[in-house]
């Protein structure tokens, strides 16, 4: 085509032929005038629009879940003291502090898994949408980690169940580090708990390292309170009504002493005579301790009892259950 003798086709070059639906071809063409430009603007422009976009909005999830977690986990980790708690917390700030000292440690540690879940599913997902964005067929992948998931499954059924029971173990605060617990196996003190495993040590030194899906039963000796129980062994001819009372004196002056005020919790219960055998009698005192000051209150109460007991003449069987009679056995170590 021409004008009189000019040719104009350079002038108005003819539009490449656009395959897209999207009227973006037509758009590059007509910003740019570059037919090859316009005739590759999916590939170089929309693929790459999209792909930014997915890991803009990746990233968006990411940041606004992490920011829920943080907000969650931080209003658990300042809650209020627990009911049963409430009253303890009147006489000694400790058990407040330590129930505010476990919740927050505890906030925390769920927290972090939580976040590195979320962020796992979002980078698989965010990198599941940007193969399917650069035409990778998803099928072969998705069927090959199957078959990964499967394997892996029955060859780390012990391993899986070890992150489960931990995590589970942290949700529902059955022990945190510090605490005296006994796991049936092994006993001591918490030194380190993981997904997979807890780390204890024992009395003598030995340091055990625990799975946690092992784990059948927690019995937690520091917790909220402790109870000590000290069961005391007497004649069948003590009078048991001055026993009780010398008992009772005993742990009252340890409670009013300013020097234990901290440790003892409550007023100690007499509980009275706890069984009768043909060697003598039993008595039982109870005195509600913190959960670090349990033994230290048993040995000082023991110590104190049979001062007591020595100067008011009140005799103790010379065997009783095969114990000593002066110490009684007790429940806290």
């Amino acid at each position: 085509m021409s004008v009189g003798d000019v040719p104009v086709t350079g002038v108005f070059a003819a539009a490449p032929d656009c395959a897209d639906t999207s009227g973006l071809c037509r758009l590059v063409y007509d910003v740019t005038g570059q037919d090859w430009l316009a005739a590759s603007a999916d590939t170089l422009i929309a693929k790459p629009a999209r792909i930014l976009l997915i890991v803009l909005i990746a990233l968006l999830v990411r940041f606004l879940a992490h920011r829920a977690i943080r907000r969650i986990t931080r209003t658990t980790g300042e809650g209020k003291v627990p009911d049963a708690l409430r009253p303890l917390t009147e006489r000694s700030g400790g058990v407040l502090k330590q129930v505010g000292e476990r919740r927050r440690q505890r906030s925390e540690t769920i927290g972090s898994v939580l976040r590195s879940v979320v962020s796992l599913i979002t980078l698989s997902v965010a990198v599941m949408l940007i193969l399917g964005e650069l035409g990778i067929n998803l099928a072969p992948i998705v069927a090959s980690a199957g078959i990964v998931g499967v394997a892996l499954g029955f060859g780390a059924q012990n391993l899986v169940r070890d992150f489960i029971s931990g995590i589970f173990m942290i949700l529902e605060d059955q022990y945190g580090i510090g605490d005296v617990v006994d796991l049936g196996e092994a006993s001591g003190t918490v030194e380190a708990m993981g997904l997979r495993v807890t780390t204890l040590r024992d009395v003598n030194g030995m340091v055990w390292y625990v799975r946690n899906g092992e784990v059948l039963r927690v019995g937690n000796k520091t917790q909220g309170y402790a109870q000590v129980v000290l069961d005391l062994p007497v004649a069948h001819s003590t009078d048991l009504d001055g026993a009780r009372a010398a008992m009772k004196e005993v742990a009252d002056q340890l409670w009013q002493d300013p020097e234990w005020a901290d440790a003892v919790l409550d007023e100690p219960q007499d509980l009275g005579v706890e069984s009768i055998t043909t060697e003598g009698i039993m008595l039982r005192l109870q005195v509600r301790t913190t959960t670090a000051d349990q033994w230290r209150v048993a040995r000082e109460l023991r110590l104190r009892l049979k001062e007591r007991f020595d100067a008011d003449g009140i005799r103790t069987p010379p065997l009783f259950g095969g114990l000593r009679p002066d110490l009684g056995p007790g429940s806290a170590n």
